[in-house]
């Protein structure tokens, strides 16, 4: 049976070694040998489905050759309630056994589903509230005459690299999933 580890990192900025020794730890734990273990990393958002590397995994689960993925914690896999339960149902439906490190759960069958699902929907409830929290600041921050938005000069990606995408023929939209920015971001981009 193959064991598949999947890590997810918001940025490139991020750092995903905290994840690989807790998987580690766990993988040598229970008896398997790190070297014959598939390892998939992103560096991407987990609001979009369409990562490199998760694609790739799901491939190798598809084709047979994954039949357990060791994650981190569920919401590596997914952000919102709805495509992590899609994910683990297609997961579930294909055989594949679904660990989850640091919640301590195993995944597998209907009552696995119906745990992801409830895990699912409170990690969407809480990056709501880390949201809501982060407009309030601001909010108070503007009332209080103490912010001024982001400091000049600083982006969220490199707009030369949206100039570079848009040569080789890219669309905004494919722009912004790739730099993980709004499509309006990439045409403020284009115009300097």
């Amino acid at each position: 049976m193959s064991i598949a580890v999947y890590i997810r990192v918001s940025t490139h900025s991020q750092k995903s070694d905290s994840q690989k020794a807790e998987i580690s730890r766990w993988l040598k734990a229970h008896g398997h040998n790190l070297s014959e273990v598939m390892w998939y990393e992103d560096h991407e958002t987990g609001t979009t489905m369409n990562r490199r590397e998760f694609n790739l995994l799901t491939e190798a689960v598809f084709a047979g050759t994954v039949k357990t993925i060791v994650v981190w914690k569920l919401d590596r896999l997914a952000r919102s309630m709805k495509e992590g339960i899609n994910v683990l149902s297609s997961l579930c439906e294909s055989g594949v056994r679904v660990v989850s490190v640091t919640q301590q759960i195993d995944l597998s069958g209907t009552v696995g589903q119906m745990v992801a699902g409830v895990l699912f929907g409170i990690a969407q409830i809480e990056h709501q509230h880390i949201k809501e929290r982060q407009a309030a600041g601001i909010a108070l921050a503007k009332e209080k005459g103490i912010y001024t938005g982001r400091k000049k000069g600083t982006t969220k990606a490199k707009p030369e690299r949206a100039k570079i995408l848009k040569e080789q023929g890219l669309t905004h939209a494919e722009i912004a999933q790739a730099l993980n920015v709004t499509i309006r971001t990439v045409g403020n981009y284009l115009k300097k």
